[in-house]
């Protein structure tokens, strides 16, 4: 046992996201407003894509996005295993079925080849993973998609940092959707964003998040009052002033930030590479290094998470599969074995600290007491 603790995450938020707050709660918006637009702005011209819907969450975004493209009742969604519960939990809400097909095991991305061999005359959308902040393999899913007249979504939870084959999210896909919750590379607490290139996709999402009226707030009350009208059912999930106030101050770091976790998730991959029986996923193009996860020795992950916790080191897993879950094994009958590598994933992976600016110090002393958990000498 000892007293030193490395916490699983810690943001840096501080004096600049308060100065932004205050401007924002000396304004007359609180909720989706002027704040918000700058923000949609600020992260559209970063990401190079057009359009930018700020939403009360990712789950939110995923669902809006799927509902905007026509995605609906008796259609199929092909999505991954491997990844938050959100991601086909979306293609639920929208009276979609989520099928699930394997990932590459040496990223934990989703199978391009898998994708394209589940595709039957009720698929509508691909709806793809950017894991940990890895992005996948973009480029082949746009070449399958428009092969069979397929919608493609990607779900950007893990970062808006992250690119590969010269694209960033959003600009091979026909809608990218972010996380702003606590952990994301960048936060407001809550809160998510969709990123589209066709102009009348992003009308219909600014209506959906608002219960499908044809006018918001700030819409309604700048000047002289203006009617609104109800065209289609929508939601209420617009992503807040106040949360934008906090997100904007950090766009202009993002790139930093980026930087400080890479140069971690390297130390980790330097303490780590050489322990027997403990695998490193592989990363390619630009990560976002949202997250830093090893596979432990068969058998052990479970072991190794207590042993770690007891020693003051935050851990977690991200993510078991999700397809074995409760609720997906009763609803849709899947058994162990159907997805080999996301189970194998889903079985190993255990997340270490990874933060901007965790020192390099705390990375050699979570590395070291893996090390002399997880055992074995270099292979």
């Amino acid at each position: 046992m000892t007293d030193r603790k490395v916490e699983f995450y810690r943001h840096d938020l501080g004096d600049v996201e308060l100065e932004s707050l205050k401007k924002t709660i000396g304004s007359v918006f609180l909720t989706t407003g002027p704040r918000t637009a700058e923000f949609e702005r600020a992260l559209g011209e970063y990401l190079g894509v057009p359009h930018v819907i700020g939403v009360s969450s990712c789950t939110d975004g995923l669902m809006l996005a799927l509902s905007a493209f026509g995605v609906g009742q008796g259609d199929e969604v092909i999505t991954t295993p491997m990844t938050f519960i959100a991601t086909p939990n979306a293609a639920i809400y929208v009276g979609a079925t989520p099928v699930f097909v394997d990932v590459d095991p040496a990223t934990g991305l989703i199978d391009p080849d898998a994708v394209e061999a589940a595709i039957t005359p009720r698929t509508k959308a691909i709806l793809c993973v950017h894991l940990y902040g890895q992005m996948a393999d973009v480029k082949r899913l746009r070449q399958i998609a428009d092969r069979h007249h397929l919608v493609l979504i990607e779900d950007s939870a893990h970062g808006v940092e992250m690119r590969r084959d010269g694209a960033a999210p959003g600009q091979l896909g026909d809608a990218a959707v972010f996380s702003f919750y606590a952990t994301k590379t960048i936060t407001c607490g809550d809160g998510g964003a969709i990123a589209v290139r066709d102009s009348q996709i992003n009308e219909r999402l600014r209506r959906l998040r608002n219960h499908g009226m044809t006018k918001d707030a700030a819409s309604r009350y700048t000047g002289t009052y203006k009617h609104w009208d109800m065209v289609e059912l929508g939601f209420k999930c617009g992503l807040s002033d106040i949360d934008a106030a906090v997100l904007l101050p950090q766009l202009a770091r993002v790139d930093q930030r980026c930087d400080s976790r890479e140069a971690a998730v390297r130390r980790y991959e330097q303490r780590l590479a050489d322990l027997a029986g403990t695998r490193l996923l592989r990363w390619t193009g630009r990560s976002a290094h949202h997250l830093f996860t090893v596979l432990t020795p068969p058998g052990r992950r479970d072991e190794l998470l207590d042993a770690l916790g007891k020693r003051g080191i935050g851990v977690a897993v991200n993510y078991r599969a999700v397809h074995l879950l409760t609720f997906y094994k009763e609803r849709f009958g899947f058994r162990p074995g159907a997805f080999p590598h996301a189970e194998e994933i889903g079985d190993r992976t255990l997340t270490l600290p990874l933060y901007p600016w965790i020192s390099l110090d705390d990375v050699d002393y979570v590395a070291e007491q893996y090390r002399s958990l997880a055992g074995g000498e270099a292979a």
